[in-house]
């Protein structure tokens, strides 16, 4: 049995007190460096719990409220996180209630959810906090009853002493435990006798999502609120020169129209201070449909702005300089700039042995090169913030990501304390990286600021579409040497993209072979770009097992286990020490999927594509049946098998796999953002092809490898390698390698 730390040097990780009405409250910061409030005003302010970062609440009737810490967008972790607590307190489930803790720093820590990191970085302190309230449960009856603590057990929420044959619900000693210390250090539970864990449970917001309760940004009202749109540049590459407002003013139910600035000159920008268009247009009115109309009829003149750079501030302090050109882009004239760059020599990521060599001395040299445009992240939820500013505080209310990375920002921009910031964290209709990256919370503070009132800032969908933060558009060239044999000797790999090269040099197949050569390269652009569901390993999976399935066409050899003999090489015989993987655990999927799909013994007449990747330190492969109907392809089912180690709640990991790949096959036949005169040509969803219900497979079957490693990437794995196997299917179905996404586009047949 583990034993974890609850207490680091003088700062309690854990702090416990008696409710005014009786139970107990079990608060806890996430960090251990987290500054930690006196006993004493604690007990002088109970309400203060009800703002701690996450915290237990037990009544003395034994419910218990769990409160989730990280803002949640449909990956379910405020189901599964509560369920880390409740399986090291012995809870009954069915008694537990769980809220939404709101945002702060000192308390919550680094409340962030993205990265496919939430289950991962909170697995040891969520179980340490229920490990450590049971315990003091334990030594509560104990005191009690005058027996020693390790005669004590638990379960379900009843305490037990069986030589006596006394019990107690965890309400009838809350009291008394919360007057203990937090013990110095707690054991953690076996894997094996997991109750709650490893269980499906059902989604903690299900009805209330399904009957309509208000939960999303767009649902939040308040009192006087007034209702605010933005107007930004129609191009990227332009900024705000001058606004005549006169008429919008007179129109009815408009209160103002106001230009803010969403930065101060000099502001060194985060990471996830993108923001296209910091200088825009708002106009404030009294509801949304006379706030849509005077949109219409705003006057706004724009003009380009010089080429400038600026710097930013990276998570480890490190500063880097940005370029940002002028001009008006086109995804025709980023098309020749890829193009002469993929054709020359690039930057020298990794070199293994003598690749020059091996491909010079080939009996056969493959080469393919592989292109994607960019994506618009189209959550079904627009950009939308409320704000109420009054003097030197604010409170907002929004959906978001990473609330403590725009706290820094808001305060810079409205002149404020940090900590004159509150902030409730709503449900938000899909992130995918996109709600990352605050501008809209600054836009909604400062024109609150403005205007001197509450306001609800709403993106239309056509603002939302145009407004940047894209997935990047990306290139890359493959290169594989054959001997007489067919046997794989040399690869190599050149990428690039606007503006970022998706290259990740580490991983596989590098230290599969002697011979391994990785370049990559990149071109400055306006247009902004961020974090993209799979950041970069979206593009990288599909080209790289697109390619990998040609490579084992020309070497004769089956896809499968074509991968699996060069990850068997990779797992005896590693070349390098950096390879980022685990090439057992690559394998084990890949030979998960095979069994399961009937890989090789399935019917003849299935066009089969397969793929595999690693990412967010979890390992993922499909195998995709798809059939053609009048020239039109259908996804009839795709069984996938990953391993992402403990698997907290199956019912909702499948679920997050299912739409990963739902989101990757329309990704991959329809997604793309194109770009004329700088101008997104794509602003709603009539003309930007989303995957439509008829077209999602009609099967889908997900397989988890049954471990006990401690969870890792969830919500973002399941999607890159989706890519390469829509791409391996579609050859199987019309004999054509397909190199260049969206797949099928504005087409309706394939071709």
């Amino acid at each position: 049995m583990a034993t974890i730390k609850t207490a680091v040097g003088r700062r309690s990780f854990l702090k416990s007190t008696v409710l005014a009405g009786g139970g107990m409250m079990l608060g806890f910061n996430w960090l251990a460096s987290c500054q930690s409030q006196p006993e004493e005003e604690i007990l002088a302010m109970p309400e203060e719990w009800f703002e701690m970062n996450a915290y237990l609440k037990i009544g003395d009737n034994g419910v218990v409220t769990i409160f989730a810490p990280n803002p949640e967008f449909g990956q379910n972790v405020r189901t599964s996180m509560p369920m880390l607590i409740a399986e090291e307190l012995d809870l009954d489930w069915k008694k537990v209630i769980v809220e939404q803790a709101p945002y702060h720093a000192e308390k919550f820590g680094f409340q962030f959810t993205g990265g496919s990191r939430g289950i991962m970085s909170r697995w040891e302190p969520l179980r340490m906090v229920g490990a450590s309230a049971r315990q003091m449960l334990r030594e509560a009856a104990a005191q009690t009853w005058q027996v020693p603590v390790e005669e004590i057990t638990t379960e379900l929420g009843v305490l037990y002493h069986k030589a006596t044959e006394k019990s107690a619900g965890y309400g009838e000693m809350a009291s008394a435990a919360a007057k203990l210390p937090v013990p110095a250090e707690v054991a953690l539970k076996e894997v094996g006798d997991f109750k709650i864990i490893g269980k499906s449970h059902k989604n903690v917001d299900g009805k209330a999502i399904v009957t309509g309760k208000p939960m999303f940004g767009l649902d939040y009202q308040e009192e006087g609120m007034l209702i605010a749109m933005i107007e930004h540049p129609p191009a990227f590459g332009m900024t705000l020169k001058s606004v005549d407002a006169a008429a919008v003013k007179a129109m009815p139910g408009i209160k103002d129209v106001v230009t803010i600035k969403s930065y101060k000159d000099g502001f060194e920008k985060a990471g996830f201070d993108t923001n296209a268009f910091p200088e825009l247009v708002a106009i404030v009115g009294n509801s949304t449909w006379e706030v849509m109309q005077a949109k219409k009829q705003l006057k706004v003149e724009w003009q380009n702005f010089e080429t400038y750079s600026e710097t930013v501030k990276g998570w480890r302090g490190d500063v880097k300089t940005k370029n940002v050109p002028a001009g008006l882009e086109s995804t025709e004239r980023h098309k020749e700039q890829m193009a002469t760059l993929a054709a020359k020599p690039g930057k020298v990521v990794r070199k293994d042995g003598n690749p020059e060599a091996a491909f010079k001395n080939a009996a056969k040299v493959i080469e393919r090169s592989y292109s994607a445009p960019f994506l618009a992240h189209n959550c079904m939820e627009p950009m939308n913030t409320f704000a109420h500013a009054q003097g030197d505080k604010i409170r907002i209310a929004t959906p978001v990501q990473i609330p403590g990375a725009i706290v820094p920002t808001i305060a810079a921009s409205l002149d404020i304390p940090a900590e004159n910031i509150e902030m409730e964290m709503t449900r938000m209709g899909g992130g995918f990286g996109r709600r990352a990256y605050g501008h809209y919370i600054i836009e909604a503070a400062l024109i609150s600021k403005e205007v001197n009132a509450p306001v609800k800032l709403m993106y239309t969908r056509e603002d939302d579409m145009t407004n940047g933060i894209y997935r990047p558009a990306y290139q890359a060239t493959y290169r594989a040497a054959l001997d007489e044999n067919n046997e794989l000797i040399a690869f190599h790999v050149k990428a690039g993209g606007v503006p970022e090269s998706p290259l990740f040099a580490d991983r596989f197949p590098a230290g599969a072979l002697d011979n391994y050569l990785a370049e990559e390269w990149s071109i400055d652009s306006n247009i902004t770009i961020g974090a993209f569901r799979a950041p970069r390993s979206n593009f990288m999976a599909g080209a790289e097992q697109s390619f990998l399935d040609e490579v084992a066409e020309a070497a004769g050899k089956d896809p499968i286990q074509f991968r699996l003999d060069l990850l068997k090489r990779a797992e005896e015989n590693p070349v390098g020490e950096k390879n980022d993987y685990d090439a057992a655990r690559y394998a084990g999927v890949l030979e998960l999927v095979r069994e399961q799909s009937n890989w090789g013994q399935a019917d003849g007449n299935l066009n089969r594509g397969v793929a595999a990747y690693f990412c967010h330190s979890t390992y993922a492969a499909h195998v995709l049946d798809l059939s053609v109907n009048d020239g039109k392809p259908v996804v009839d089912k795709v069984t996938c098998a990953i391993d992402c180690g403990i698997v907290v709640n199956p019912d909702a990991a499948k679920n997050m796999a299912e739409g990963a790949i739902t989101d990757g096959i329309g990704n991959a036949f329809y997604g793309e953002m194109t770009f004329k005169d700088g101008m997104p040509e794509k602003q709603n969803f009539d003309k930007y092809r989303m995957i439509r219900m008829s077209e999602a497979p009609k099967e889908i079957e997900v397989h988890f490898v049954q471990n006990e490693i401690k969870p890792t990437g969830m919500g973002e794995p399941p999607f890159p390698p989706i890519f390469g196997a829509v791409a391996n299917a579609m050859y199987k179905a019309t004999g054509k390698r397909s190199y260049d996404q969206p797949f099928l586009g504005d087409k309706q047949v394939l071709g």
